[in-house]
């Protein structure tokens, strides 16, 4: 969190600096409301503590340049003289709050910790809202009608959810689609368990309180805690430690959770929704995951067909996807060839909605002219499922079998340079969990 305090009075500006730096808050100092200017344009912020009176500009006058800039950081707006009438007409330019000096640095300190909550959970709610048409499950096949169906039946009902399908497939938008469906006013929190290191998952999950551990320095809220009112997406929940199962289990028992280094238990009231490309019968079957928490899980399961077999819904999903590289991009594309639609439709997308997004992508960055030919389409090496071609119409010594670990060996380290290195993204064109990936790069000693 970083502050930005405007304030003509140096002692003023000096005592709020170090005592929001104690508590672990990121703080700068202007004396008057140009050198703030030259700061929110230079640094972001999460909020800001104005000053009532100040020469040259005013405080009054700072806000209202601030939201005619479109900053939406909250304001507190301080005051010696404590009129009611300029509480009114800082709140009327923008203010969140109005504080009158000589103010406690600790109530201070509450307030502007309360105001970037509400501002952080109001911008993912805007968000949601903004991206809701994008969260519609695109497609008219008779696997994703039913599908929106049962999301349409379950939505409102508050039970835990299990998505099941391969990589890519639109776990996270079908948890999304029902979060939207719901009715519920808190935000949509995610996590992706395969993407946490082990040792910090918990912490993540559970929050922890100031000294827990070495460089806890401050209290911290946990996804539990952050979705609360609403939606806790757990992504690739296969993944979880056996240990943490144990925790999982007990949270949607008791409906409660403690932070680490905590003793106090806080009720939650976080709806759980669960994604994974694993077998979870499979896992309980091999002892790897617990068979009372996969029950717990799996109340209500949707279960996600692959795009190879909805291959219907691929001009539905390439028309949408090209609307969103035009507005990502700034391009004008309209749509595709019939030749270039057939090449999609006979692909066999074992990437997924994922691999179709890619593949647009790389379309839409080289394609001149309004609409996406069979010219710039690559399908060679999408997938870890493309076939190898043949070259021995070119050399008839090339002829050696490629074994299908030479093959994903080579798409891993061509993904990798795709990507400059950067495992997130390459797991994500790949199909795989970076944890997945981590693995694949030291079995096969892959140099990066």
């Amino acid at each position: 969190m970083r502050i930005l305090i405007v304030d003509d009075e140096e002692n003023i500006r000096g005592l709020m600096k170090r005592y929001l730096q104690l508590e672990s808050i990121d703080a700068d100092a202007a004396e008057n409301a140009f050198s703030a200017q030259r700061l929110l344009r230079e640094q972001t912020y999460d909020a800001c503590l104005i000053d009532l009176k100040m020469p040259g500009m005013d405080g009054l006058e700072m806000i209202k340049w601030i939201r005619a800039e479109g900053f939406r950081m909250p304001i507190i707006m301080a005051s010696a003289h404590g009129e009611i009438e300029d509480a009114v007409e800082a709140l009327k330019n923008g203010a969140q709050d109005y504080i009158v000096k000589p103010f406690n640095p600790e109530e201070l300190t509450i307030k502007l910790k309360g105001l970037v909550e509400a501002q952080n959970l109001k911008n993912i709610r805007e968000s949601e809202e903004r991206q809701a048409s994008e969260y519609a499950f695109i497609g008219e096949s008779t696997r994703i009608r039913k599908i929106r169906e049962l999301i349409s039946r379950i939505a409102a009902s508050g039970s835990t959810v299990l998505i099941t399908g391969e990589s890519g497939t639109g776990k996270e938008v079908v948890a999304r689609t029902i979060h939207a469906q719901s009715g519920v006013q808190g935000p949509f929190v995610a996590i992706n368990i395969g993407g946490v290191p082990e040792n910090l998952l918990e912490s993540e999950l559970f929050g922890y309180e100031k000294g827990a551990f070495t460089g806890a320095v401050s209290q911290k809220r946990g996804m539990f805690e952050l979705a609360s009112g609403g939606t806790l997406f757990l992504d690739e929940i296969g993944d979880m430690p056996h240990a943490l199962q144990v925790k999982i289990l007990r949270v949607l028992q008791e409906k409660c959770i403690t932070r680490l280094g905590g003793t106090s238990t806080i009720p939650i009231n976080a709806r759980i929704v669960c994604a994974t490309n694993k077998n979870l019968e499979e896992s309980v079957r091999e002892g790897k995951f617990r068979e009372d928490l996969f029950y717990r899980l799996n109340v209500v399961r949707i279960q996600i067909p692959p795009l190879r077999d909805r291959k219907e819904d691929i001009p539905l999903l390439a028309h949408f996807i090209l609307q969103k590289l035009n507005t990502r991009m700034g391009k004008h594309f309209t749509g595709f060839t019939p030749t270039a639609m057939e090449m999609l439709k006979n692909n066999s997308f074992y990437g997924n909605v994922r691999e179709l997004e890619n593949i647009l992508e790389r379309a839409a960055i080289f394609a001149d002219g309004e609409l996406i030919s069979e010219n710039d389409l690559d399908l060679r090496g999408a997938s870890l499922h493309a076939q190898v071609p043949d070259q021995s119409s070119e050399n008839t010594e090339s002829n050696e079998v490629i074994t299908l670990a030479d093959a994903e060996k080579n798409a891993i380290e061509r993904s990798l340079r795709r990507w400059e290195g950067n495992r997130t993204k390459a797991a994500e064109e790949l199909g795989i969990s970076r944890r997945t990936l981590i693995t694949k790069i030291q079995d096969y000693g892959i140099d990066l």
